[in-house]
């Protein structure tokens, strides 16, 4: 097994795999059918799937377990299957990983909303992150990669799920989709304060609407806490739907490579990608980055707040102009 934590602090950049559901879709998962099940049905397709992302250059891949936890597979009627779907998505990662490449268990949302804004306790969502958390780690993970949360308490009891049913390294990313906060109206700035002081090693952004939405959120991160580690894993852009409704992204290789530098200048420790990517987006990031050096911090912050004055000197501008044309 690797050590997360030793990697990071080693020079270079942690190059993530990319998208999980829609690469299994293009292996034949069935319409509307939990890629997480595929961990039982079907894992030599899960495997295929893994390696593609090894072979593309992943330092590190997610398992297949995005939507492992109870809730999410009440909703398929396999909530039976929770400890089993778990250990079977770390169990086949590690097999294809062998000890050379990391294997970060992905732990995604419940689905279900935390009071008061919902019906579940917090306790039972630590319980429901815990049970999951518990069986990736029996299956061999490195670490625990939590994603796509929208919700600061259900982010916050995932990580003491982790850090009560293991001491292996946690990661942590929100998607900030809904005029650059998340959909509960959590900020980049809020999140990277809360998190960073959750004790995990790495805190960032993923999914989201664009690659511009999520190197700003990267970006405002950076800023408000200079000392975090991010990690970013954009989408490819956004879908848009062709033929017998096919999603099809738009962002190209070249595109994600040529944002992986942007990202890289923010000194973005772990980097990959999201919805719409595939092995190629991974190759050509990794390229990119191959002989790349990030600027100075102390340069990057400078610059982050020059671009933030320039932007809010143009808004009172405009908001100048308009008043004088009311006039």
């Amino acid at each position: 097994m690797s050590d997360l934590k030793q990697r990071l602090s080693e020079p270079g950049i942690i190059i993530l795999d990319g998208a999980t559901g829609t690469q299994l879709q293009k292996l034949g998962l069935p319409p509307g059918m939990a890629p997480d099940l595929w961990n039982l049905d079907n894992p030599e397709a899960v495997k295929t799937h893994y390696r593609a992302y090894i072979e593309a250059g992943s330092d590190a891949i997610l398992t297949n377990s995005f939507g492992g936890t109870r809730p999410r597979l009440i909703l398929e009627k396999s909530e039976h299957l929770t400890a089993a779907v778990n250990v079977a998505a770390a169990s086949l990662a590690r097999e294809v990983a062998g000890d050379g490449v990391l294997v970060l268990g992905s732990v995604g949302p419940t689905g279900v909303l935390i009071e008061p804004m919902g019906d579940m306790h917090y306790d039972e969502a630590v319980d429901y992150f815990a049970e999951q958390i518990q069986a990736l780690v029996e299956g061999g993970v490195d670490g625990i990669h939590i994603e796509t949360m929208s919700d600061l308490r259900e982010a916050q009891a995932a990580i003491e799920a982790a850090q009560q049913v293991s001491s292996l390294p946690v990661t942590v990313t929100m998607s900030f989709d809904t005029h650059g906060r998340t959909m509960m109206g959590v900020t980049p700035e809020e999140a990277v304060k809360v998190l960073w002081g959750s004790g995990v090693l790495a805190v960032g952004v993923n999914c989201g609407r664009s690659l511009d939405d999520n190197l700003v959120a990267a970006t405002a991160m950076r800023s408000a806490v200079p000392e975090a580690t991010l990690i970013a894993k954009p989408n490819a852009g956004l879908p848009r739907l062709e033929g017998l409704g096919e999603a099809i992204y738009d962002v190209t290789s070249e595109i994600m490579a040529d944002y992986a530098l942007k990202f890289a200048t923010q000194h973005v420790k772990m980097l990959g990608a999201c919805c719409g990517s595939d092995p190629s987006h991974i190759t050509a990031m990794k390229e990119a980055l191959a002989s790349f050096v990030a600027p100075p911090l102390e340069q990057v912050l400078a610059d982050n707040a020059a671009a933030v004055t320039e932007v809010n000197g143009q808004g009172r501008r405009r908001r100048g102009n308009r008043r004088g044309e009311r006039a």
